[in-house]
């Protein structure tokens, strides 16, 4: 593989970092100015996806939709563990905030890795016992630092509960997706992922939320579903080019993007979202979690 490939591979996978920073910030700024509840956004997320996405195929490759008819039990399993993932990150952010959700997301990459490890029956050795420890160190220093700033500390703890379930379905989700991906194309597993999603979400959402939508709210909904799209895509064509390892340090990056974001709401008065407290702290907590994250990937060699 050239340069000229490794370097696709990094910037997509910064694409597709930089979309999910952004993301716990948009959906957010949703959840507090817009009367959408959150398991109507996950299904507007699916919907918006599935729309674009089976247009496409519909017209360039329709064979793609022959996987609705006998789809195999580990993409509908995936297809649960997915949903489950949008639903319960909204339902974190919904009673945390942008960056602690970010921050506690890392334990998905760090997690893949480690049950990488396990499938593929290698040896754990002590650099990856290390990572893991580091992590769960920064975790628990931003968790304590946090909470004694936060006023509600009982939904808070429930947010980072909620965000947890999330990070460990999305490994679920990883793990499955990866073994599927030997056989099924990725537009093939996200054409599936999202039609079903969207069908699981329809009939808990409620379309009089969207009468509250103004023209900038229509344009943050339609930004939240156009996300999934290059996100996902962007993380496949990632991996083409890169192994998963390089792909998950890079993706590690997102919660410093998160926190610059409502670090700069915060110096400029933006009042979208309630403003975050950064101490040296919890600083210090997140950065010692993305450290280990880091850490963790590097020293993981998960095969391809």
């Amino acid at each position: 593989m050239g340069k000229s490939d490794h370097l696709k591979g990094v910037l997509y996978a910064l694409v597709a970092g930089v979309m999910w920073a952004i993301l716990a910030v948009a959906l957010k700024i949703t959840l507090n100015i817009y009367a959408l509840t959150p398991f109507t956004i996950v299904w507007f997320r699916f919907s918006i996806a599935f729309f674009i996405l089976g247009a496409v195929l519909l017209v360039k490759h329709p064979s793609l939709y022959k996987v609705f008819y006998k789809p195999p039990l580990k993409l509908i399993i995936a297809t649960l563990f997915l949903g489950f993932n949008y639903y319960a990150y909204m339902k974190g952010l919904d009673n945390s905030t942008p960056s602690n959700a970010s921050v506690f997301t890392l334990l998905g990459p760090v997690l893949f890795a480690i049950t990488g490890i396990y499938i593929f029956k290698e040896k754990i050795t002590w650099l990856h016992i290390s990572g893991f420890l580091i992590v769960i160190t920064g975790l628990c220093l931003f968790y304590w630092e946090q909470i004694g700033a936060m006023a509600n500390q009982k939904n808070y703890s429930i947010g980072i509960l909620w965000i947890v379930a999330s990070s460990i379905a999305w490994v679920i989700y990883g793990l499955l997706q990866k073994d599927l991906s030997k056989k099924y194309s990725t537009n093939q597993l996200n054409l599936f992922i999202y039609g079903i999603c969207s069908l699981i979400f329809l009939p808990g959402m409620h379309i009089s939320g969207f009468a509250s939508l103004d023209f900038p709210g229509w344009l943050l909904v339609i930004f939240l579903g156009l996300n999934t799209l290059i996100a996902y895509g962007a993380i496949a064509l990632a991996f083409r080019y890169l192994d998963s390892s390089k792909v998950s340090v890079i993706l590690t990056m997102s919660p410093v993007i998160t926190f610059l974001i409502m670090y700069m709401f915060m110096v400029l008065n933006i009042t979208l979202i309630t403003a975050e407290h950064f101490s040296w702290l919890s600083i210090l907590g997140a950065a010692i979690a993305l450290s280990g994250s880091v850490f963790v990937i590097l020293f993981t060699r998960v095969k391809e």
